[in-house]
This record gives C-alpha cells, sequence and structure tokens, in this order.
C-alpha cells in the first residue's frame, strides 16, 4: 500500500514540474512577442508623420489637446461693440477704403519714410487656379475645432499674397493713413510671457487663466511687439503682429484686397497636394531640413529655437510650396474672412465663405509658439478662432484678391 502511495505522489509530482516548465516557456514567449511589439510599435513611431493622412495616424497622438490659449477670446471685453454683420470694420476704417495709389500721400512717398525703404518690397500676389480639393479631415486630430468632415470644395481662382503682410509693409500702410491699430487704441495687446522682459514682466498683475502665457501689456502694439521696451526696427521684414480681424480687413480694403476665406487659405496652403499634413506633403523635416517656424523643445519653458527662430522669422524665410507661397503654416496665426463655427455638411459645396454672421472669425496655420505637444495646429487642416478685435504677437494676416490690382499688374 505504502509502495503503490509513494508512486503515485512520483506521477503527480512530474506532471507539476512538467506544467511548471510549460508555464515558464509560455512567459518567455510572451515576453518575447510584446518585446518585438514594443520594438515595431517604435520603428512606426518615428516615422509618424511620413505616415499621416491629414491626422490619421496621428490622431490618437494628439487628440488630447492641451489648448496653447490661441484660441480665447483674448480681448473679449472690446468684443461688445462688434456686431454680426461686418458692419463695423466698414465703418471703422471707411477713410482708408481707397487703394494705395490714389491715397492724398502718394506710395512712392510712403515707401521713402518706411523703415524698410532698403527692404525689396513684400507685397506680391500670385494667381491660385481654379480647382477642387477635399476640405477638412475624417480624422481630426482636434475634433472640438471642428477639424471634419471632409468634403468636396470647388474654389474659383484667385490670387494670394506670396508672403505674410511684414512690418515694413504695414509702416507703408500706416504711414499713407495716418491708421491706428486698435492695439494702440485700447492701450494693450496680450504677449507670450517668455518674450517679455523682467522689467515688463515685472509690472504685469493678470493673466489668461486658461492659458497662463499668455499676459496683457501695456503699450504693446504692432510697434512695440513685446511692450513698451521693444522695437521693430530690424524686424521689418517679419509678419506684422498685434493686428486685430478689424485691422486687417481695412490694410486689405487700402491695398485694393481682401482677406482670403477659409476654404481658399487651405486650397491655396495644400499646394495642389491631397489628404496632406504640411503644404509640402506630410514628413515635417524633409531630409532633415526645417519647413516651418514653429517651438521647438517643451512648451511653454524651452524653445531651442532649432529652426534658427525663437520668435517671428523674415516672411522670406523656408521654402514656398508649389504655388509659391511662404510660411503658409508657423510663424504668425493668419486671419480669414470666415465666421466661426465647428458644424460642416458634408456635401460638394462651391466658393463656400462661411456663415453670414457669428462671434469669432477664423484663423489658421499656427505660429511660432505651435509644439505637437499641446497645439498641433500647423497643418493646412487645422483652425483655430478669436474675436474680431483680438490682437496678440503670434497673430498676423496676408491678403487675397479676386482680381489682381493694377498697381501689382
Amino acid at each position: 500500500m505504502a509502495s503503490c502511495s509513494w508512486k503515485y505522489f512520483v506521477i503527480l509530482v512530474s506532471k507539476l514540474f512538467s506544467l511548471r516548465r510549460c508555464v515558464v516557456v509560455m512567459c518567455v514567449f510572451f515576453f518575447i512577442v510584446l518585446l518585438a511589439y514594443g520594438c515595431y510599435c517604435d520603428f512606426l513611431q518615428t516615422d509618424t508623420e511620413e505616415s499621416c493622412s491629414d491626422a490619421g495616424v496621428c490622431k490618437s497622438e494628439f487628440s488630447k489637446d492641451v489648448s496653447c490659449g490661441c484660441s480665447a477670446s483674448l480681448n473679449s471685453e472690446r468684443s461688445a461693440d462688434v456686431d454680426g454683420n461686418d458692419q463695423s470694420w466698414k465703418e471703422f476704417s471707411a477713410r482708408y477704403t481707397r487703394p494705395p495709389e490714389t491715397q492724398s500721400e502718394s506710395q512712392e512717398d510712403a515707401e521713402s519714410r518706411a523703415h524698410g525703404q532698403t527692404q525689396a518690397r513684400t507685397n506680391q500676389m500670385v494667381l491660385i487656379p481654379g480647382g477642387v480639393f477635399t476640405m477638412g479631415t475624417d480624422e481630426p486630430a482636434i475634433p472640438q475645432d471642428g477639424e471634419g468632415p471632409a468634403r468636396r470644395v470647388h474654389v474659383d481662382q484667385f490670387y494670394m499674397d506670396v508672403f505674410e503682410v511684414s512690418n515694413a509693409e504695414f509702416e507703408i500702410f500706416v504711414n499713407a493713413t495716418g491708421y491706428i491699430t486698435e492695439a494702440e487704441k485700447f492701450g494693450d495687446s496680450f504677449v507670450f510671457e517668455g518674450m517679455l522682459s523682467e522689467k515688463v514682466k515685472s509690472t504685469i498683475t493678470q493673466a489668461v487663466a486658461a492659458a497662463p502665457w499668455w499676459l496683457p501689456v501695456k503699450e504693446t502694439s504692432w510697434r512695440h511687439p513685446e511692450g513698451p521696451d521693444s522695437n521693430i526696427a530690424d524686424r521689418m521684414d517679419h509678419p506684422v503682429l498685434h493686428v486685430s480681424w478689424n485691422d486687417a480687413m481695412t490694410y486689405c480694403t487700402w491695398a485694393g484686397k481682401r482677406l482670403p476665406t477659409e476654404a481658399e487659405w487651405e486650397y491655396a496652403c495644400r499646394g495642389r497636394l491631397e489628404n496632406r499634413l504640411f503644404p509640402w506633403g506630410n514628413k515635417l523635416y524633409p531630409k532633415g531640413q526645417h519647413y516651418v517656424n514653429i517651438w521647438q523643445g517643451e512648451f511653454p519653458t524651452v524653445n531651442t529655437g532649432e529652426d534658427g527662430y525663437i520668435g517671428t522669422a523674415p516672411v522670406t524665410t523656408f521654402p514656398p510650396n508649389a504655388y509659391g507661397l511662404y510660411n503658409m503654416i508657423g510663424n504668425a496665426w493668419e486671419w480669414t474672412s470666415d465666421w466661426w463655427v465647428v458644424r460642416h455638411t458634408s456635401d460638394e459645396v462651391y466658393s463656400p465663405k462661411g456663415p453670414p454672421s457669428g462671434v469669432d472669425k477664423v484663423k489658421k496655420g499656427g505660429s511660432y509658439m505651435c509644439h505637437k505637444s499641446h497645439c498641433y495646429r500647423y497643418r493646412c487642416v487645422a483652425r483655430s478662432q478669436n474675436t474680431p478685435d483680438s490682437s496678440a504677437s503670434n497673430l498676423g494676416f496676408r491678403c487675397a484678391a479676386s482680381v489682381l490690382p493694377d498697381y501689382l499688374r
């Protein structure tokens, strides 16, 4: 009896050891599988931008967008007198609606008084041929911005400024008209904290709650973009900043131009490419080269300036897209003519101009403050908004025109 029990005990122990070996083998196998999968994922992530389709693969990485505060109504207290039918800017700029060559001061005289006289003019326009394209995306990286759905949009031919409006070009306008921007009238504008001197920062006691790096700074305007102790003497070829939508409309009207619609802007940005993230394709750094001025490092504390710039760059910097347009993304946000909405039809449309009224205006392109970790809006499809009287140290514009102004022919 004892011999039989011992025999069964030996058989049981041997089975247990076999089971243990199986468990060990299985654990090792799964560990190897997980390790291989992790390496494969790392490999994919090194080329994420190359494989994105508008948002596509990128969606999971950026869907939890942390706002940069760019869409906050920075100057909301100024918005009470802005109606919903675009009449305010028309009255506001009535005295500046004549084209440049018919002003009381000739354009040549204005140019001779501009600091940018020694620089080449950057008011050129290029013809954007009409066509149809896919606007928006079905794979939005920031769904709350109304990036979708993808829809076929027909656009008539139009002209687009090759460059963002520079300080030099804006100064020609101001010298010719005596125009005073809204930031100058209100006496302040919003500036990114990292661009301010310690002296200026010591005088500020408030900030934007949702984005504490945005500070309201007295005596800030396009001439003094980082407060009263700053100037643009060495930045005449940089994009003009601290211009509201109303300011931009006034300039464009004076120049015989207009602001582009959102559809026109996105069509021009894409440069004949379909389903691509950037004006040149999907890869952010083609062949290791910088094509855009955005934030490198850790926002908002460290900007390494690997693209060569901590703030804005000259409007002629970086390669143009297929239409010959420079800095369509990054550098400075650009106003469009459309009122802001986040719900769009998926139907095919022709030359859309946005809703007839609203509270905020659409801006496109992102700025030097954009970083993929917090504000992945330096894509053609990306969008944001501000009230028409808002101004900030990363907000500018460029003009469009249905017909090329005579003085540019």
